[in-house]
């Protein structure tokens, strides 16, 4: 199974950035897309990007379209997801996840395996 570790979450202040770190060992992180969950504070986990094996297709929650980009270095075995404009609303635990397929899928059953998350806060 590939192990996968978030990193680079924290605290900002509204209208700041941050970015995402998502690592995964086993060369099989390669052949596959990844995504980024959050679950906010008393919410389910919701789908906000995703990015296909060859990196050349990603999709994007409606509510993070324009300020947060999801991208992989393959030589690194890394994703990120840069954030920007972040709003409180964005506070949330973040996860990555790969998927089961090379595609960049936007469903938590399309993943296998998950991280443990990365805590994001925005807040004055």
């Amino acid at each position: 199974q590939v192990q996968v570790e978030e990193s680079g979450g924290g605290l900002v202040q509204p209208g700041g950035s941050l970015r995402l770190s998502c690592a995964a060992s086993g060369s099989t992180f390669r052949s596959y897309g990844i995504g980024w969950f959050r679950r906010a504070p008393g919410k389910e986990r919701e789908f906000v990007a995703a990015i296909s094996r060859s990196g050349g297709t990603t999709t994007y929650a409606n509510f993070v379209r324009g300020r947060f980009t999801i991208s992989r270095d393959t030589a690194k075995n890394t994703v990120y997801l840069q954030m920007h404009s972040l709003k409180p609303e964005d506070t949330a635990d973040y996860y990555c996840a790969v998927a089961k397929s090379e595609y960049a899928v936007t469903t938590e059953a399309q993943y296998g395996s998950w991280g443990q998350g990365t805590q994001v806060t925005v807040s004055a």
